[in-house]
């Protein structure tokens, strides 16, 4: 029985990056000798066990043979004969298929150093298109590794993958699962740019492909378009740390500038309520968790109104703030914020600008909740007219804050 540590921990070694989990493989054993040892079961398709003490993953070295369609469709070998060269030959990336053993030595039948010198993303070898979760994870690591380059070989074969429609079987909850990590990656739009440089955007996210070559507003950055523009703001939400909600939410906050009539352009008057509707598709097809969802939804309904807040009256920004539930829930709110600040930066030269609709809407929500509505609720003799007059107070608070509404320029949707 021997034992190797492989993948992600030995990469990030050699690349000087921080090592967050590591995993092993474990050859010339079965699961039984495992269990004898004290190692726990955990893995459902092969044998994967829990060291006793460290809680480690051990996986039993496996082969694996194409089934069927889908990243599923596989039939799994591990047995003490399986050997150390046929598990890392079946791995996607050559960069993650190099081992280290015991006494420290490298074990690279794949040139995986060369490929982390050269900064080039590459795949094992021709069964890398027997798995269509491989394009997304190759994605990924673009979005992390950014000086990284794909190999064009590589790029060929996901497309190749695209054409033969091996990407249609993916469950949603996989894309899902890949796309969120991918946001969470340092340079999100290279994720994006690779599945669309192999095709594969069309297939899984069409409504976003289709921001491409759509232009934006003359008067905010001519020199790109829609498409672009979104990849932008996707990479300031990461620039600025953003949590995962607010990242699908700027990801998905135009989508229905791609369906604005010709004889619209390039102004999309009515964008909002087509990006709700496109969103919310989106989000039931990739089966989005709620907070996700309702962030993403809530930022393209209302991301214009966000924008306009410097020409709001004081009754415009108290219906703003009643109508994004800001009042009940003053943090996703703060998120509706953080991602209208995404898009307003997310424009050439503008990554550093100042957003003054950001601390205007909090202050305001501040004035807001500080009425005493359960006082005003207390006094009115009719409670029907009970939200009318708590409403008439926040209007009141807010207007120390805000132009007159004579002052106030004409409200133009964009």
């Amino acid at each position: 029985m021997e034992i190797f540590t492989v993948g992600g921990a030995i990469r990030d070694e050699l690349l000087g990056l921080p090592v967050q989990d590591r995993d092993y493989v474990v050859v010339g054993a079965s699961p039984e000798e495992m269990l004898a040892r004290g190692f726990k079961p955990v893995g459902r398709d092969f044998p994967v066990f829990l060291h006793p003490q460290s809680h480690a993953e051990y996986a039993l070295a496996r082969t694996e043979r194409k089934t069927g369609r889908g990243y599923k469709g596989f039939a799994f070998r591990a047995a003490p004969e399986v050997s150390l060269s046929e598990d890392l030959a079946r791995r996607d990336l050559t960069i993650n298929a190099i081992a280290r053993s015991a006494d420290g030595m490298l074990i690279d039948p794949h040139r995986g150093v060369d490929d982390l010198a050269a900064r080039v993303l590459r795949h094992v070898g021709p069964a890398f298109v027997e798995d269509p979760v491989r394009v997304l994870r190759l994605a990924r690591f673009a979005a992390r590794f950014t000086a990284f380059t794909v190999a064009p070989e590589t790029v060929a074969l996901a497309q190749e993958m695209v054409a033969s429609g091996e990407l249609d079987h993916l469950v949603p909850e996989r894309v899902w699962q890949e796309l969120a990590k991918g946001l969470l990656e340092e340079k999100p739009s290279r994720m994006f740019d690779v599945l669309r440089e192999c095709g594969a955007l069309r297939r899984l996210l069409p409504e976003l492909d289709r921001l491409y070559g759509v232009p934006q507003r003359a008067e905010m950055h001519p020199e790109i378009d829609t498409g672009v523009h979104v990849m932008m703001v996707v990479d300031q939400s990461a620039q600025r740390g953003c949590t995962l909600p607010v990242r699908f939410a700027v990801l998905l906050h135009d989508l229905g500038k791609g369906e604005t009539a010709a004889a619209d352009l390039p102004r999309h008057p009515g964008h909002e309520a087509r990006s709700v509707e496109l969103a919310s598709a989106v989000c039931k097809r990739l089966r989005v968790p709620i907070e996700c969802r309702d962030l993403a939804l809530l930022v393209a309904r209302h991301h214009g109104d966000v924008h306009r807040a410097g020409q709001l009256a004081a009754a415009e920004i108290v219906r703003l703030l009643e109508n994004t539930d800001a009042l009940r829930r003053p943090e996703r709110f703060e998120q509706l914020l953080e991602a209208c600040t995404c898009d307003f930066q997310g424009r050439l030269g503008w990554q550093d600008a100042g957003y003054p609709a950001a601390p205007l809407l909090r202050q305001a929500l501040l004035l807001a909740r500080g009425i005493d509505a359960a006082a005003i609720a207390g006094s009115c003799p009719e409670p029907a007219e009970i939200g009318a007059r708590i409403h008439a107070a926040r209007v009141a608070a807010l207007a120390p804050l805000v132009k007159p509404a004579a002052e106030t320029a004409p409200v133009q949707r964009t």
